[in-house]
């Protein structure tokens, strides 16, 4: 999996700021902008953050360029609907060497076949290759033949959100419960971000870092070591 970071708001926190007390202030838009350059607002925004006022904090926006991950993993990101995706598509690119993703509980497992869970899996994925490509031979067009493809190929997207969209993406997808593979990513794509805003996405991350657990019964149970874990990323930044 690789997850880059192409593109943000410059002057994030600055912005977000200067949002918030348009709110507030009778000052027109030049005297604003500058007192908020002239005075460091990581203290009004960290404010602005724990009284969860929000809405200033979606006028900035991330854009992340993922790459090796599976069409498994993107029918997942995309359910964020605030948010804007391009993707890789399968109607228009042909497959003419399958790359796809292996689940680490599959490469770890010894079959019966007499082979190890990434050769089970490599030889399965060879022979829908095969399929396709013979349907593809047929002169069956890609947006046909990509019905044979299985969820496990790989794909890549690029996905813009703001902010708010974000900490709330980070939210569902940080957490234990959330499927291993998006997790990863949402981790990398959190480890980016707190690089360009590290006020704003300070707290950001699975609900029980600052809370409690919101997964009711189906709690991970390990409320400690994921706190530990998220504090040790925010001081890494």
């Amino acid at each position: 999996m690789n997850v880059r970071l192409l593109s943000s708001t410059p002057n994030a926190e600055q912005l977000v700021a200067m949002a918030a007390k348009l709110c507030y202030s009778p000052a027109n838009i030049e005297d604003l902008l500058k007192k908020i350059t002239e005075k460091d607002q990581k203290e009004f925004v960290e404010k602005l953050v724990g009284m969860a006022h929000m809405s200033p904090v979606e006028h900035i926006s991330f854009t992340f360029a993922i790459e090796g991950i599976s069409r498994a993993c993107t029918h997942q990101i995309v359910r964020h609907r605030l948010a804007s995706y391009s993707q890789q598509s399968q109607r228009y690119v042909e497959e003419k060497a399958l790359d796809y993703i292996i689940p680490p509980s599959i490469k770890s497992r010894t079959f019966n076949v007499a082979a190890d869970g990434s050769q089970w899996f490599e030889d399965r994925m060879k022979s829908i290759q095969k399929w396709y490509q013979e349907l593809i031979d047929m002169g069956i067009p890609p947006e046909d033949a990509r019905f044979l493809l299985p969820n496990a190929a790989e794909t890549k997207i690029i996905s813009t959100m703001n902010a708010r969209e974000l900490l709330h993406f980070f939210k569902e997808r940080c957490c234990l419960r959330a499927q291993w593979e998006i997790r990863a990513m949402a981790e990398e794509m959190l480890r980016l971000a707190l690089e360009k805003c590290p006020t704003i996405f300070a707290k950001a991350g699975p609900a029980c870092i600052e809370g409690s657990c919101n997964q009711g019964k189906m709690t991970c149970g390990k409320i400690v070591e994921v706190r530990e874990k998220f504090k040790k990323m925010n001081e890494r930044k």
